[in-house]
């Protein structure tokens, strides 16, 4: 997962850079054909007086977004057409000079636009490039390189976003945990529960206490082992 970084355009701006609210359809994809980091292509977008505008930039670090996502903007030349009205245009910083600082970016961009297909429930059919829109060589570089090589990419940060990391599945993990303990006894279980309970049998955790549709550990399993041989020798 990408970290995005928020440098939004004021709204006072938005009649030149993104006039239109609208509900995006597809992703579409520029290189700058400029050397700089994603901050500052946004800074830079954002402040200079063009009717040009896209709402990310992502380097080799970080993705930055600079305008809403339910807003357009002036970035695949067709006018009022699909590319400026339901695109979300990001651009893949350093295609100028390429090499590896290039080749990271276009990877955090993969993981960028995996993250967004997700959000919006979209297939990488949503992924498009300004070339489809205008006809201009672009994203330039990435094209040399091979769009389907650059899908691929994004295919593999789409599998890799499905995967669950350590701590969400812990997360996930101690959430059933507790949900489960504190559920009620099941009615066909109380006299039994009632019973373990008046003989002390299943306290097993370490505060004592009964949860009665709670998984049972091993060190606990032990401790109720021994309550009941304690019970059955009188002790």
């Amino acid at each position: 997962m990408i970290t995005i970084k928020k440098e939004l355009c004021p709204k006072w701006r938005y009649d030149l850079k993104c006039p239109y609210t609208r509900t995006p359809s597809r992703i579409v994809v520029h290189n700058t054909a400029n050397d700089a980091p994603a901050l500052s292509e946004i800074t830079y977008m954002v402040n200079n007086d063009y009717e040009v505008s896209y709402h990310f930039a992502v380097d080799e670090k970080e993705a930055v977004q600079g305008l809403p996502l339910d807003r357009n903007a002036w970035a695949s030349g067709d006018g009022h057409g699909k590319g400026n009205m339901e695109g979300i245009h990001i651009e893949i910083c350093w295609s100028k000079s390429g090499g590896e600082r290039f080749l990271k970016a276009e990877r955090s961009a993969a993981a960028l636009i995996a993250q967004l297909l997700k959000q919006y429930g979209w297939g990488i059919d949503k992924v498009t490039k300004h070339q489809d829109y205008d006809g201009k060589y672009c994203p330039h570089r990435t094209l040399d390189l091979g769009w389907q090589r650059f899908l691929d990419l994004v295919k593999k940060e789409m599998e890799d976003e499905e995967m669950l990391s350590y701590e969400q599945w812990k997360e996930y993990q101690e959430r059933y945990e507790k949900e489960q303990a504190a559920k009620q006894v099941s009615k066909w279980a109380q006299p039994a529960v009632a019973y373990c309970k008046e003989h002390g049998l299943m306290s097993g955790d370490k505060e004592g206490t009964f949860r009665p549709q709670s998984f049972v550990t091993r060190q606990e399993l032990a401790q109720v082992t021994m309550n009941q041989h304690k019970s059955l020798k009188g002790e």
